[in-house]
């Protein structure tokens, strides 16, 4: 009984026992599935079926051949517009509900995410009657006596359009929480010492927060970099992002070593992002003193 008890009570088998669980099932659904697209990448396709002659080939293709890398490029140019915009909306927004929100500001954060009380399909559906030849937008320019804005619809506009309605909550969000428990005084001292407006908050408000605004963008940029729905739906034949490509390699064109491929380097040029920011954010600025500050 009592080998029981001190077994019971060993933090090591209380950690083992909470940890085990989670981090089983991160290792059977992410990390084996992550490593098996790895090994596929090196192999080869042929006849819908996967074969396991190791080479370099599918990565020459994505990084070579014009017709991937051009999706490419402009998937990165589209998730790097996309999280601009969404910064440029989403500070001012952020602040003054964390500044001037009071009691409102739960309810006015929760009004913000209210597109996703719904599913994506029906929100993309939304921004197509709204954006279509007859949506709200041509019918109300008609109804003026001008001409409807083709560009609006099937175009790369409207994918970015689209994406930022998406995604533009999670930026708000991220950006609020770190101006949740921003001392506003400081600013105030600031204008004291003669700082403007602007300058106070370059100099003060955007430093001290930016740990939240890195957040935010990771949050809209690697979201926006695998979208696949929103440019089908709304960006129509030209609108075609990398996913896109991936999709059609498991899908009917068969290649699955190259769509294995595309999706290693989809998942690298995301990392970088994400160490490119990291290595951005000053924890002892943002106030984090604790261990490796």
């Amino acid at each position: 009984m009592r080998g029981r008890r001190a077994l019971h009570l060993d933090p090591r088998v209380r950690f083992a026992t909470l940890v085990g669980p989670g981090a089983l099932f991160i290792v059977l659904f992410l990390l084996i599935p992550l490593l098996s697209i790895v090994v596929f990448s090196f192999w080869r396709t042929e006849s819908y079926e996967l074969i396991s002659d190791w080479n370099v080939n599918n990565y020459e293709a994505v990084l070579g051949e014009w017709i991937y890398l051009k999706f490419l490029l402009k998937s990165l140019a589209m998730a790097a517009a996309v999280s601009a915009i969404c910064l440029v909306y989403a500070w001012p927004c952020a602040y003054l509900i964390a500044k001037h929100g009071g009691r409102y500001k739960l309810v006015l954060v929760l009004l913000t995410a209210a597109p996703f009380l719904t599913g994506i399909l029906l929100r993309i559906t939304a921004m197509q009657q709204i954006l279509g030849p007859i949506g709200l937008v041509n019918m109300a320019l008609m109804e003026l006596g001008a001409q409807p804005i083709q560009v609006l619809m099937y175009t790369n506009i409207a994918s970015a359009v689209g994406l930022i309605y998406l995604w533009i909550p999670f930026m708000l969000l991220a950006i609020y929480l770190s101006l949740f428990n921003f001392n506003f005084e400081l600013l105030e001292v600031a204008k004291v010492n003669g700082a403007r407006p602007w300058r106070a908050f370059f100099e003060v408000t955007w430093p001290l927060n930016w740990m939240g605004t890195a957040i935010g963008i990771v949050l809209v940029f690697i979201p926006t970099f695998a979208a696949s729905v929103t440019p089908r739906f709304l960006g129509g034949p030209n609108g075609s992002m990398f996913v896109n490509r991936l999709e059609h390699q498991f899908g009917s064109a068969g290649t699955w070593a190259l769509g294995s491929a595309m999706g290693v380097v989809m998942c690298v040029a995301s990392l970088v992002v994400i160490f490119v920011l990291w290595r951005t954010v000053r924890l002892r600025r943002a106030g984090f003193t604790g261990a490796g500050a």
